[in-house]
Parts: C-alpha cells; sequence; structure tokens
C-alpha cells in the first residue's frame, strides 16, 4: 500500500510555471505506475499524465503534450508534474495517484487505487 501526499500547488500568472511534487510512503514505490488527474470547479476529474514504474514510459493527455512533464525519482519516492505556460483553463485541483504496475495491461489513466488529498492550483490571468 503507498500514501501520497502532493505538494507545490499555489497562484501563478498566465504564462508562468509550477511544479507540483507528490510524496509517497511505503517501500514498494518503485512497483507503482503513477499519474496525475485534475478536477476543476464544476467539471469531472480528466487525466493529464501518467508515468510506468521505471519511468520509461510516459502517457499525456493530448491536450496537454508539450507544456506538462511528468518524471519521478524513485530513490525519493516522488513524482513530479512541471507544468509550463500554464493558462487559466489549468485551474484545478491536482491528484496525484498510484496503481500497482502488475496492473499496466489496462489503460493509462483507468486503475488508481490510490490517491492523493490534492493540490490546489489557479493560474490568473
Amino acid at each position: 500500500q503507498v500514501h501520497l501526499v502532493e505538494s507545490g500547488g499555489g497562484l501563478v500568472q498566465a504564462g508562468g510555471s509550477l511544479r507540483l511534487s507528490c510524496a509517497a510512503s511505503g517501500r514498494t514505490f518503485s512497483v507503482y505506475t503513477m499519474a496525475w488527474f485534475r478536477q476543476a470547479p464544476g467539471k469531472t476529474r480528466e487525466p493529464v499524465a501518467g508515468i510506468n514504474w521505471s519511468g520509461g514510459t510516459t502517457y499525456y493527455a493530448d491536450s496537454l503534450k508539450g507544456r506538462f512533464t511528468i518524471s519521478r525519482d524513485n530513490a525519493k519516492n516522488t513524482v513530479y508534474l512541471q507544468m509550463n505556460s500554464l493558462k487559466p483553463e489549468d485551474t484545478a485541483v491536482y491528484y496525484c495517484a498510484g496503481r500497482r504496475s502488475d496492473r499496466d495491461s489496462l489503460p493509462p489513466f483507468l486503475g488508481y487505487g490510490y490517491w492523493g488529498q490534492g493540490t490546489q492550483v489557479t493560474v490568473s490571468s
């Protein structure tokens, strides 16, 4: 089992950057596929990016490719989301999620059973 805690959210102007972090507890972090999701006010939660256990494979929502980058450091039990060229429509609560890598036969953004509490990102125009 893994416990996830996000950090790094905040208020930023349009065009700016933020880096979110997700710290995981537990000794088996390296076997988890990790992902970021977001939920804007009044909207359903949507996938942002995912990364496999080794960091060798990444996945992105089509609309976010080129602006967002997911990475992980298994030695630090942490996954990151670098967000550049932020837009007001990126305003949302961002959630970190994990699934055991033995579920990787599922599509990239399904099957996540472990979730953080979320971190607010607000982009002002």
